[in-house]
């Protein structure tokens, strides 16, 4: 399984992707899903995949070979961050058919992607794409999108991400999603890979990228272990609890009222 994640704040953009891969309980491998293409000055995009790990892989290429081989569209040619998506949802239907049309074995060839990046001085954007080629924009309300095992980080994500809400600290939010994610599902594990781009800089962003041992991940997750502990603590009282009883591990004792 996979869980990939991309947000689109005012100063930026974060990507976040872990780096797991299976097919089976005794077939696991470890490929980056985090594909970044820059020219700087010019133009910046990324490409997060889950899905067939031969779709992806064939998608990527492609996307590189393009460009030397003089093909048109390619990420050089399209004016568009809109454009760019069509591009990208057509190369991704075209590998699917070409995968489909040798398959004998009725396997599923699809791939998901999130993309997104900025061309020149447009404003930065982020596209969800699906497999057959269509694809939405992240939302205002909700200004990120998520492909692969979502649930387990999305609810940090609804609370949190608001597109005047920092950039690193959208970072953090996005690594505290992966880390509840990892931590919830054995499918999805490190290497975790983040990217931050700061709008307008047009260059490649900042890449880190995250094992399972890292001691910044380690001191992330345990402080957000600690913080979600302080705040459980800190919850209002039910009406029938007695401050200051011996009890339970928070020092004290429930007394329910009795009921007639």
């Amino acid at each position: 399984m996979t869980y990939c994640l991309a947000i689109n704040v005012n100063e930026g953009l974060v990507f976040c992707s872990d780096s797991r891969t299976n097919a089976g309980t005794d077939n696991v491998s470890v490929y980056s899903k985090m594909h970044t293409f820059s020219w700087p000055g010019n133009r910046f995009f990324v490409l997060l995949s889950a899905g067939n790990l031969a779709t992806t892989q064939a998608v990527v290429k492609k996307l590189n070979g393009d460009i030397p081989n003089g093909l048109a569209p390619n990420l050089l040619t399209i004016n568009s961050m809109q454009e760019a998506a069509d591009y990208v949802g057509l190369v991704s239907t075209e590998v699917q058919k070409t995968h489909a049309s040798r398959d004998t074995a009725n396997t599923n060839f699809e791939a998901t992607f999130i993309f997104g990046g900025q061309i020149g001085a447009a404003t930065p954007e982020i596209f969800m794409i699906y497999p057959q080629g269509n694809y939405i924009h992240e939302s205002r309300e909700h200004p990120f999108l998520q492909i692969g095992e979502i649930k387990y980080g999305k609810p940090i994500l609804d609370r949190v991400i608001k597109r005047d809400v920092f950039l690193e600290r959208a970072a953090r939010c996005a690594l505290v999603s992966m880390n509840s994610t990892v931590r919830s599902n054995v499918t999805v594990g490190p290497p975790v890979e983040l990217l931050v781009y700061r709008k307008d800089s047009l260059d490649a962003g900042r890449h880190c990228t995250y094992a399972e041992d890292d001691p910044f991940a380690r001191a992330l997750s345990e402080r957000w272990n600690e913080g979600l502990l302080t705040a459980l603590q800190s919850l209002p009282r039910f009406p029938w609890e007695s401050e200051g009883q011996p009890g339970d591990e928070d020092g004290r004792i429930y007394n329910f009222p009795s009921h007639t």
